[in-house]
């Protein structure tokens, strides 16, 4: 029997003092855009490492375009991540409904959620279950180059209507300089145009409403043509549709071009790839989407999203630990710091270090209606409908009523 105890004890002794089963942690995600994104995820990374023996998080980083197209497939084989970047709308609740993602709400009880603005956590929330964890909030503002513009003799505050906006176009091509840098590769960034116009046109309701009945109405019809406007003023740098987003933000940031109509996350990335490194200093401004005569939306309405991770079905067991060490507030201060988003912990928006990147969240705080990027907000299939509509409005491919016919038939077999 003393040999048995013996035995039993030294059994124990042995697996107490094996290391914990190894445990690895993937997380697919977008590339960063400031000059420390990669660095900034990778050193917490290993942070928690370090503080979790066995754990190893790995991350995989695509571009935007890369990763809409990679990650379908993914979700539907063995190399599943265990996490993945979202901009949550009404992708996220297709692949909530299709049953790949996993509910943490017993992972994420009352305190862990009061981290988050209780509207992040929201747009994270499917049929009552919570499915992801919020990263960040985004705006899309109409930046400019100061210096192109004093040039020009245009003064950009004074733009408060659509109208102001193209009549500031034609001056400054009139002296000689390209009015707007437009990454036509990727498409979304046209569809920014067409997005804030119908929002100005339609309003929160009138967008619900094509959702839901159709697209083919006076609304997205105005909203195009609005946008053809500007369009037939020629105001895009030659070769737009072969700039993508991180070349065209390189472009406003080497001076090219006086305005640019991007998300807050454009002031770390037109630094970044810019030719100097540096971008355009205090030269970079901005102001918001103007005001359309007659529209039924709200002037201060914003449009952007509210970003963070979905977690998969049979993910590793500690990815939502990991997830919430990620995003907890003075990780996400030190995001917003660097420059590479708007922290959604709540009362962060005074730590914000960019007086560009405060203002922007300003503008989100005050908003009467945050829209989500459109093409995220319908799903997948009309987004991406939505996005080549607009794309072939800007290439005069096709009229505004084409546009809105195109996504209706996209919305008719949703």
């Amino acid at each position: 029997m003393k040999m048995l105890l013996r035995g039993a004890a030294t059994a124990l002794g042995l697996i107490l003092c094996m290391p914990a089963m190894a445990e690895d942690i993937n997380i697919l995600s977008i590339e960063q855009n400031g000059a420390n994104g990669k660095e900034y995820y990778l050193r917490l990374a290993k942070s928690f490492e370090e503080e979790n023996p066995g754990i190893t998080v790995r991350f995989e980083f695509l571009d935007d375009a890369s990763f809409k197209s990679k990650l379908p497939t993914l979700l539907q084989s063995s190399a599943r991540p265990d996490a993945f970047y979202t901009w949550t709308g009404g992708v996220f609740q297709e692949q909530a409904k299709a049953g790949i993602l996993k509910d943490i709400s017993s992972e994420m009880d009352a305190e862990a959620r009061a981290v988050y603005t209780p509207s992040s956590i929201e747009a994270h929330l499917y049929d009552g279950k919570l499915y992801g964890i919020p990263l960040y909030a985004a705006g899309v503002a109409l930046f400019y180059n100061r210096e192109l513009t004093e040039e020009a003799g245009i003064d950009p505050n004074t733009i408060k209507t659509w109208d102001d906006f193209l009549s500031a176009v034609q001056q400054i091509k009139k002296a000689g300089i390209t009015p707007i840098i437009l990454d036509g590769k990727d498409k979304w960034p046209i569809a920014f145009y067409y997005s804030y116009l119908a929002s100005r046109v339609a309003g929160t309701a009138g967008i619900k409403q094509a959702d839901e009945h159709g697209f083919d109405n006076d609304d997205f019809v105005r909203a195009g043509q609005l946008f053809k406007q500007l369009v037939d003023l020629e105001p895009f740098q030659q070769g737009f549709m072969d700039t993508n987003q991180n070349k065209g933000a390189g472009l406003f940031g080497d001076g090219r071009g006086a305005f640019y109509l991007m998300g807050n996350f454009m002031v770390g990335q037109h630094a970044k790839n810019s030719t100097s490194g540096k971008g355009l200093g205090n030269k970079l401004d901005y102001i918001p989407f103007p005001a359309v005569d007659g529209g039924k939306g709200n002037p201060a309405d914003t449009l952007g999203g509210v970003s963070g991770w979905l977690v998969t079905k049979e993910a590793a067991p500690s990815t939502v630990k990991f997830l919430r060490y990620l995003t907890n507030r003075e990780n996400q201060l030190e995001g917003g710091r660097l420059g590479l988003w708007l922290p959604v912990a709540n009362d962060a928006q005074s730590q914000i270090q960019d007086p560009r990147l405060r203002g922007v969240a300003e503008l989100l705080a005050k908003a009467p209606h945050h829209q989500l990027y459109l093409d995220q907000a319908f799903g997948a299939v009309v987004g991406a409908a939505f996005n080549d509509a607009a794309a072939q409005i800007a290439t005069g491919e096709l009229t505004p009523e084409d546009a809105a016919a195109l996504i209706e038939d996209a919305r008719a077999l949703r």
